[in-house]
């Protein structure tokens, strides 16, 4: 049965998310919650965790997984991003925003868009979630928790681990998270001139930076 982390939202205790980190370290798949929903997390250059990722979700090569960053010098790392570009993520990170970018040759091209090369990145507002990646010192893949043929995410831990009792290693629990989805913005056609693109509405507001 997949293992379980019950920490602490706003002081994680730090030998529990050290344990966490080992097992991604190790190719694991874990729940962890964010500022939205809950999502599955793997290590970004195991490509065997990465099958997993993709299979327990039931989604192609051209679902957008997401790349989790720290704060923005990270998401820089993996992401083209001009001036335009950036000013806008600056206003929204850390929050509950994806972003479509394209990607960099940091990003293995099994994980970035097949036909557009893009990758979608966000800087997650959640303290355990932002403990969890400064401790693993590295972005995560992730994917929202979202069973196959249902459209609402995961939010309750215990149920998450009954019901991928076998297909995950580990749920990271520190309670139930905003049950509504990130904000997807592709800002690629920025890179030419144009505007960003609302691909969903959701939990980030969209006036708050100014769209």
């Amino acid at each position: 049965m997949a293992q379980l982390f019950e920490v602490h939202p706003e002081n994680p205790q730090p030998r529990l998310l050290k344990q966490a980190v080992a097992l991604l370290q190790k190719g694991s798949i874990l729940a962890v919650p964010t500022d939205s929903s809950y999502a599955l997390v793997c290590h970004l250059d195991d490509k065997q965790a990465v099958d997993r990722l993709r299979r327990i979700r039931q989604v192609d090569e051209k679902h957008h997984l997401t790349l989790l960053c720290s704060d923005l010098s990270e998401l820089a790392n993996y992401a083209l991003v001009d001036n335009r570009q950036y000013r806008l993520l600056k206003l929204a990170t850390p929050g509950p925003y994806t972003f479509i970018l394209e990607a960099t040759k940091e990003v293995p091209r099994r994980v970035s868009h097949p036909s557009r090369k893009t990758i979608g990145l966000r800087v997650p507002e959640h303290k355990v979630l932002q403990l969890l990646l400064q401790q693993y010192g590295a972005p995560l893949l992730a994917t929202t928790l979202i069973p196959a043929g249902e459209t609402q995410p995961l939010n309750d831990a215990d149920e998450i681990r009954q019901r991928y009792e076998h297909q995950i290693d580990a749920v990271v629990d520190a309670g139930a998270c905003p049950l509504e989805p990130t904000t997807v913005l592709d800002l690629s056609p920025m890179g030419t001139g144009g505007d960003p693109v609302v691909l969903r509405q959701g939990r980030g507001s969209l006036s708050a930076i100014g769209l």
